[in-house]
């Protein structure tokens, strides 16, 4: 067998436009879903990072779009989607959403269509699949990797002083671009100073998350805590356990203690409490 001497070519490279636009074609077949209405079904997908943006969108090739559902946008948004012009408002079954789709400013994409993702920004299509896996909030990265790993390190979370976990099993969530989750089991977690919330969030890599806050008056956000009840296979490590915004917390492993990192959550989560945070720890 004679070993290549050059690498082997590949459609996934990733492309970068004029505009700052990142892409790169996609194999995967993806339905985009309004009510009932498929106004998405494409085996040509493309992925797209738009500038200080760390989570995909996918565009499709017009083909692969019912058009037949968009309309020439009545209020198109000013500067979005990296100063897109062309918008559209999507109808179905006679009702009308402003600004659902877009095409974006570049040549790279020219005869491609971006949809919002309701989940994620309240507007756009309800339901999206990947080959017949139902996803949520945005694609899923192909650069990005995330594990769950069940471990024996000693693991202490304190809040204002107060020590409101303290465990030798955790799991570790190793995600990239954010930093490493601990994932703490009920019995070793002081729950009776938490109260349960009815907040909820989705991720396209752990599944929908619920939340608990720190009880009685105190400066720390709500929200604080999460947990998985039913997490997607890839990370069934997590079931039930409970994590922490290491943002927001005091978190000691093996006798050293922690930073707090800053990442997308730090701004929110220091807010006043009364301003909640509204992004999933997976983004």
């Amino acid at each position: 067998m004679t070993t290549p001497t050059t690498p082997f070519p590949t459609a996934r490279a990733v492309r970068v436009t004029p505009e700052g636009l990142l892409w790169e074609p996609s194999e995967r077949w993806v339905r985009g879903r309004k009510g009932d209405v498929t106004v998405v079904d494409s085996r040509h997908p493309v992925l797209v990072w738009e500038p200080d943006v760390p989570v995909p969108l996918y565009a499709f090739p017009r083909a692969e779009v019912r058009e037949d559902l968009l309309r020439p946008a009545k209020n198109p948004p000013t500067g979005a989607h990296t100063g897109s012009r062309i918008f559209y408002d999507l109808e179905v079954d006679g009702d009308l959403f402003e600004n659902a789709a877009w095409t974006y400013p570049a040549d790279d994409l020219a005869g491609h269509i971006a949809f919002e993702w309701f989940r994620r920004s309240g507007k756009g299509l309800d339901h999206w699949y990947e080959e017949e896996e139902e996803i949520f909030i945005h694609p899923r990265d192909p650069h990005k990797r995330v594990d769950a790993v069940p471990s024996s390190r000693h693991v202490r979370v304190e809040i204002g002083g107060t020590v409101v976990a303290d465990t030798h099993r955790p799991v570790l969530l190793f995600e990239t671009g954010l930093p490493t989750r601990y994932y703490i089991p009920r019995e070793d977690v002081r729950l009776d100073l938490l109260d349960p919330t009815d907040h909820s969030t989705g991720c396209p890599y752990k599944g929908t998350a619920e939340y608990w806050s720190l009880r009685g008056d105190t400066d720390v956000a709500p929200n604080v805590v999460w947990s998985y009840a039913a997490p997607l296979p890839a990370v069934g490590a997590v079931k039930g356990l409970l994590a922490f915004y290491n943002e927001a917390v005091d978190i000691t492993v093996d006798g050293e203690h922690l930073e707090r990192p800053v990442t997308p959550f730090t701004k929110t989560l220091q807010a006043h409490p009364a301003n909640r945070p509204t992004l999933d720890p997976p983004l």
